[in-house]
């Protein structure tokens, strides 16, 4: 399990990136699935969307004890 400072320290993070920087780390995420998003989807779903989704990457990536 994430500990809770790589967990809030992680959602700190995520809540700062603007969309470009969402996007760019969504579609250079490296972990243990690949995340396939076209263009058209990462320019119109809401920022608060794109946060959600490269923050539950983060998590499910995070090594589980």
């Amino acid at each position: 399990m994430i500990s809770r400072e790589n967990f809030e320290n992680s959602a700190s993070s995520v809540a700062t990136l603007d969309r470009g920087e969402l996007k760019k780390q969504i579609r250079n995420f490296k972990g243990r699935f690949k995340m396939d998003f076209t263009e058209d989807y990462l320019e119109h779903t809401s920022v608060d969307k794109l946060r959600h989704i490269l923050f539950a990457a983060m998590i499910n990536a995070a090594p589980h004890n």
